[in-house]
């Protein structure tokens, strides 16, 4: 004979006391916003405002997300077409969904925490990596007066962000306490350090032709003034971008954003055969996803860099008809996907650099020419007048 124990019927009473507490809790919230709302918008002068920034950092951020999705899309089928492969084409049409995919799948993996990891840094590192390359683009105008802060420093802004977004990647290797990681993290920190002083040295050379660290600033000295002017043809934009009298700088720049955002041939702190992924080595799921969304949105980053500062920003190449009828944030939009080809380009048929060979690139040979090209445009200036 079996014994039978029937299961203990379960108590209402604690779901009651928990939904009961919810229902005062949202009556409390309603009532107290009720009192302070009007107060707030009726006799306060920062609510509004404030209220007008967040709904634009909110759109920011889920337009560039979404940018961000296709881009990886299209990164992955450069990459498969020079190789003569599909790439992703499964899910949704033309794989369209394949980053979405991707998304759900590592949302829902569970983190793994190394037992003898710092918990706090490790889990830390990565949001603090992809929040900082997201606050880089409060100052980014993609189109006249489209800027969440048009501040009168904003190249200074995205240097000093873009410098620390190595923090996360160190804090990273660091904390999680194993030796391929924290190579990973010293790699990538003095990759990026080195590379920040030629980018530096190159930002100055455009500073000096516009005299002003406002972007919007360098977006319009390309547009009123420069070659096309001083030729008798002013419709033709595309004379006055600053990629034309400063090729050989526009050449560095894109160089060094190559290896300042980990892309390949300078991916050294990510090799494979190397350091096994590097300073992400112990991590996976959701952590993992933001160390990469944080290197794709600084990728995006310097494209967008790249188009303010040589490629016009949001001007169109001619300025006339029929080129002024398209929208300036699509101009902006099709010049950084334009930078961005050639980033997947260099990825896919560039082989990957040997490490001193990557640091003697940065400290003997795009040094000393970032620092000539500054001695040199500074005097072709004081000589000719030009840009004044």
């Amino acid at each position: 004979m079996v014994d039978y124990t029937p299961p203990a019927k379960r108590s209402l009473v604690g779901p009651v006391i928990l939904g009961t507490m919810v229902l005062v809790v949202l009556a409390l919230a309603g009532w107290a916003a009720f009192l302070i709302l009007p107060y707030l918008v009726l006799q306060t002068t920062w609510f509004i405002p404030t209220l007008i920034v967040i709904a634009k950092s909110l759109l920011l951020l889920v337009a560039l997300l979404v940018f961000i999705a296709y881009i990886l899309l299209a990164d992955r089928k450069i990459w498969a077409a020079v190789q003569l492969r599909r790439g992703p084409n499964v899910v949704g049409p033309w794989g369209l969904f394949q980053s979405f995919a991707d998304l759900l799948k590592f949302v829902l993996k569970e983190p793994v925490v190394p037992a003898s990891a710092d918990k706090v840094l490790f889990l830390l590192a990565p949001l603090l990596t992809c929040v900082l390359a997201l606050a880089a683009w409060a100052v980014i105008p993609v189109h006249p007066g489209w800027a969440i802060a048009d501040i009168n420093v904003g190249v200074l802004y995205i240097f000093a962000i873009s410098s620390l977004g190595v923090y996360g990647i160190i804090i990273g290797g660091w904390a999680s306490n194993s030796k391929y990681p924290f190579l990973g993290a010293l790699r990538s920190a003095a990759q990026m350090v080195s590379y920040e002083v030629s980018i530096g040295f190159v930002i100055i050379t455009v500073l000096m032709l516009v005299g002003s660290l406002n972007l919007t600033d360098i977006v319009l000295a390309q547009q009123n003034s420069g070659p096309a002017h001083w030729l008798g043809v002013p419709w033709f934009t595309m004379l006055n971008w600053f990629f034309i009298p400063l090729f050989p700088m526009f050449v560095i720049f894109f160089i060094s954003a190559l290896a300042e955002t980990n892309r390949p041939p300078f991916d050294l702190p990510e090799a494979e055969s190397e350091l096994v992924a590097g300073f992400m080595s112990e991590y996976g799921s959701t952590p993992y996803l933001l160390f990469m969304l944080g290197e794709y949105v600084a990728i995006m980053t310097m494209c967008a860099l790249t188009t303010i500062l040589f490629l016009g920003g949001w001007t169109a190449p001619i300025n006339a008809a029929p080129f002024t009828w398209v929208p300036g944030v699509v101009w902006f939009v099709i010049k950084m996907c334009a930078v961005f080809f050639m980033f997947a380009m260099v990825k896919a048929m560039v082989p990957r650099y040997r490490y001193d060979q990557l640091m003697r690139l940065g400290w003997k040979v795009f040094l000393p020419l970032s620092l000539g090209a500054v001695v040199l445009v500074a005097a072709v200036l004081q000589l000719t007048g030009w840009y004044r």
